[in-house]
């Protein structure tokens, strides 16, 4: 008949070495950091980068503005080079008319199917280069998410690595102590002299 024992390392017993004790408390901590301290951390740090991005996102805002400008040379069979809001974008050649009525030009982005002579929008910033949109909402969750994501596993990951650690030095200890038990054992049971 077999009789189970659970708990005897954080119990009173004779077999119990400190070494049983530091392990199964270490356990109880690995437990509590990767449920609640990992993740904890994780929304801590997804909303710090939250609140990051979207005072990048106003400044973005604030130094960036949208004109509709005019198409003047694009030449047909160039490759593509980014992405426009989910679509092919090409570099061309703008022409637009500041609120002064002064005209200037600058090589932006346009969509594939943009001609010489469409009408397209442009974003600029102060100095008339052209520049990309300012990100979206779903940029900046996307980012918060990625953010908070990789925080949590690299606490889980750290946390792991650290409870492997603490066991190797703990089995390394256990290991002593039951070389040095068996030394003044052993003598009594084989009648050897030590």
């Amino acid at each position: 008949m077999r009789t189970r024992v659970r708990g005897w390392r954080r119990r009173r017993n004779p077999l119990r070495r400190r070494c049983d004790v530091v392990e199964a408390w270490t356990r109880v901590v690995v437990a509590l950091l990767l449920v609640v301290g990992a993740p904890l951390l994780g929304a801590a740090t997804a909303w710090w980068g939250y609140g990051q991005a979207q005072a990048i996102v106003a400044e973005q805002r604030a130094e960036r503005h949208r004109v509709r400008a005019t198409v003047v040379d694009r030449t047909p069979g160039s490759l593509p080079t980014g992405q426009l809001g989910g679509q092919q974008s090409y570099r061309a050649t703008v022409h637009w008319k500041t609120a002064d009525g002064t005209e200037k030009s600058t090589t932006a982005r346009v969509p594939a199917g943009a001609r010489d002579g469409d009408t397209v929008g442009v974003w600029l910033d102060s100095h008339g280069q052209s520049v990309p949109p300012p990100s979206d909402g779903t940029e900046i969750w996307q980012h918060s998410a990625t953010v908070g994501s990789f925080t949590a596993l690299g606490t889980a990951l750290t946390v792991l690595l650290a409870h492997r650690a603490v066991r190797a030095v703990t089995l390394r200890r256990r290991m002593a102590e039951w070389d040095r038990d068996w030394a003044l054992t052993e003598p009594q049971w084989t009648h050897r002299r030590a």
